[in-house]
């Protein structure tokens, strides 16, 4: 056969290099994402031996992009962006600005000139939402609410990117820069006039899937559905994911990655999310590794003997300098040192986005091609990194939560949200139900307490939905349940039950162990998921435990029961 085999040669190469050097890293207990990162150096032009095609291998990272992105659409709502906007539209607009000031300081010391600066400093301020998603769906976190903040920071960080890339083009001759001579022309028009545009482009795009989107995609989905045709199925969620991303950037010059992300989310309107997620997973995961493994070919070993201190400062940049603004951000907006820590970590590396900076700077001419390859390789340590970050998450936790000093230093002692109000009448306040969590369980429990009149103190951690709780006159305290603080402003100590809607074995623990040595007699029921975790808890006699999957068999079991009940007493 003559034809051209490049595609082909670059899947294989990059899928069974991945796999060996994936299973090395399990073996050797690294993340598998380290080995990926390995196989692409190893493949990639700078090393000796086979050289797979870098081009192609861009290409299928772009679909990896697109795909991971679409994955976390699906599990990522509209209500749940809209839910943490109060602390990722501001945390993630100042986090940028510090990270690119820190950036950019360091470029001008190296004699940089202000706009290569300012590309390198936004290059290293955008951290990677596909790595943060893997990093979050290896710990079972992304749909709790520290996990739908860091998504939601960091695609806010994404909007933002957006609207640089396309404004950089129009700044590029004041900043330094020379336009490539196809664009000359799209730049004519004022600063002014290409930003409305610009932002007249995304917001078409927003409306046009929040409009039609919502409506069109769920249906179109489940007609399919209705032919019974498995295949055909996972064609239409994988065609829908690739071919939004595609018109949103042919049609309104909104990235790849966004585009897939709003596809995710209006096919979340269906009640076909479930399976839609499940049918696409296999192909998620198959173009993740090409992602990783494509990041590994533009990496350049050498950068590391000629400008070994440059990058030594690019990399503190990114694990500590950005995490630590992140970490201080997320406790000045009041939120708990937990999630502070976990939002600090989840942004402790570069993706896609800075590689494309990078890439439209050097085309502009803003910045030298050392700023690029500095960029790539400070990508590469942060992300092979980026999962030791988060390993030490737990001690860091217990440390803050053991030095009783260290701890004080983070308590929320000024946050009116994180105790009661001096108002309450205390009548309201012994013999009630304390509620911990407000999600979908939460909400329908408190629902039905208060259409009976039974006094509820809900202790949620999103302090919006406190805010929001407490104009609705419902009783409510900011914080973590796990945390003593927490349940004795929700006045523990006098309640009648104790109630726990979230699932998290480790805090549900915590909660009934505080509630007991404050309140003996008080009554405990528990939610769990697992059959593993409701054995534990009936160990530990945490009283009526609840299990998703039990609940709804016996639920289906009466109303079937009952069907038959009726059927024998009617007359033949």
């Amino acid at each position: 056969m003559h034809h051209n085999l490049s595609l082909i040669t670059t899947i294989a190469a990059a899928l069974g290099t991945g796999l060996l050097f994936g299973y090395i890293a399990t073996r050797l207990k690294l993340p598998a994402l380290v080995g990926y990162l390995a196989a692409g150096i190893i493949i990639g032009p700078a090393t000796p031996g086979f050289v797979a095609d870098t081009v192609l291998a861009g290409q299928l990272a772009e679909i990896g992009v697109m795909l991971m992105m679409f994955g976390v659409g699906l599990h990522f709502s509209l209500d749940d962006l809209w839910a943490v906007r109060k602390i990722a539209l501001p945390g993630a607009i100042l986090q940028i600005g510090f990270a690119t000031a820190l950036g950019m300081g360091l470029a001008l010391y190296w004699g940089w000139s202000v706009g290569g600066g300012l590309v390198f400093g936004l290059a290293l301020s955008v951290a990677s939402t596909v790595v943060l998603l893997r990093a979050l769906e290896e710990r079972s976190i992304l749909d709790s609410l520290n996990g739908r903040i860091a998504v939601g920071w960091l695609v806010v960080e994404d909007l933002v990117t957006v609207l640089v890339l396309v404004l950089l083009p129009a700044l590029a001759g004041p900043l330094g820069g020379s336009l490539p001579a196809t664009a000359q022309h799209d730049a004519g028009g004022s600063l002014w006039t290409t930003l409305a545009i610009t932002l007249g482009q995304v917001a078409a795009f927003i409306a046009l899937m929040l409009v039609v989107g919502r409506k069109l995609f769920p249906w179109i989905l489940w007609q399919v559905a209705r032919t019974g045709s498995r295949e055909l199925f996972t064609l239409c969620v994988i065609a829908a994911a690739v071919g939004i991303a595609y018109g949103s950037t042919h049609y309104f010059g909104v990235s790849f990655a966004l585009g897939a992300f709003f596809a995710g989310m209006v096919l979340r309107e269906s009640a076909l999310a479930h399976r839609a997620a499940e049918e696409s997973l296999p192909l998620r995961d198959a173009f993740a590794v090409l992602f990783f493994v494509s990041v590994g070919m533009l990496f350049e070993p050498a950068i590391i003997i000629e400008q070994p201190l440059k990058l030594l400062a690019v990399v503190f940049i990114i694990v500590f300098g950005k995490s630590i603004v992140a970490f201080l951000l997320v406790l000045l907006l009041r939120y708990p040192a937990k999630s502070a820590l976990l939002i600090s970590a989840s942004l402790a590396q570069i993706g896609e986005f800075s590689f494309i900076l990078a890439a439209l700077g050097l085309s502009l001419g803003l910045m030298p091609a050392e700023g690029q390859s500095l960029i790539l390789a400070g990508a590469i340590i942060s992300i092979a990194l980026n999962p030791l970050v988060f390993h030490t998450l737990t001690p860091l936790e217990r440390l803050l939560g053991l030095n009783s000093k260290l701890a004080a230093r983070f308590e929320r002692t000024t946050d009116p949200l994180a105790m009661l109000p001096m108002s309450v009448p205390q009548e309201q306040l012994s013999g009630h139900v304390v509620l911990v969590g407000y999600g979908r369980v939460g909400r329908r429990i408190a629902d039905a307490l208060e259409a009976q009149g039974i006094a509820v103190v809900v202790a949620e951690q999103n302090r919006e939905l406190v805010d929001a709780l407490r104009q609705r006159g419902i009783h409510a305290v900011a914080g973590n349940g796990g945390e003593t603080s927490v349940l004795i402003q929700a006045h523990v100590a006098r309640a009648a039950m104790l109630v726990i809607a979230t699932p998290d074995t480790f805090e549900v623990r915590a909660m009934i162990e505080t509630a007991r040595t404050l309140n003996p007699h008080i009554q405990t029921v528990v939610r769990t998921h697992s059959d593993s975790d409701a054995e534990l808890l009936r160990s530990e006699r945490a009283g009526e435990i609840f299990m998703g999957e039990q609940e709804l068999a016996k639920g289906m079991s009466a109303h079937v029961l009952a069907q038959f009940a009726q059927k024998q007493q009617r007359p033949h």
